[in-house]
């Protein structure tokens, strides 16, 4: 499976996109438009170790929990509610996840890709 979850108004996600060239065998989807599934995120967090590692800690709306304990099912429900709670861009390559604009992650799945 090649799939990216990408959010079309952030400029980091189009930079990265364009920057990956990624064939047409990918399947994009632009999380404001196209909600997250519980299926989906269930299976990203299957290639991760949390969903503490899907969290954007730069959203904004993340301030309204500031000093509350947040549990993974309630990190859950936060990323299935809003979209902005899901670190971006996040790819998955077969069994693989990449999650972030980070350059060390940007630069393995370019690795991979080029492969």
């Amino acid at each position: 499976m090649k799939k990216a979850y990408y959010l079309s108004t952030c400029d980091t996600c189009k930079r990265i996109l364009k920057e990956l060239n990624l064939s047409d065998d990918w399947k994009l989807q632009d999380i404001k438009t196209e909600k997250i599934t519980l299926e989906q995120l269930e299976e990203m967090r299957k290639l991760t170790d949390s969903y503490e590692s899907l969290l954007n800690r730069r959203a904004r709306k993340l301030s309204e929990y500031k000093g509350q304990e947040l549990s993974e099912e309630k990190l859950k429900s936060m990323i299935l509610e809003e979209y902005t709670f899901l670190k971006r861009p996040v790819f998955i390559l077969d069994n693989e996840i990449f999650i972030g604009n980070s350059k060390k992650v940007v630069e393995s799945l370019k690795t991979i890709i080029s492969a």
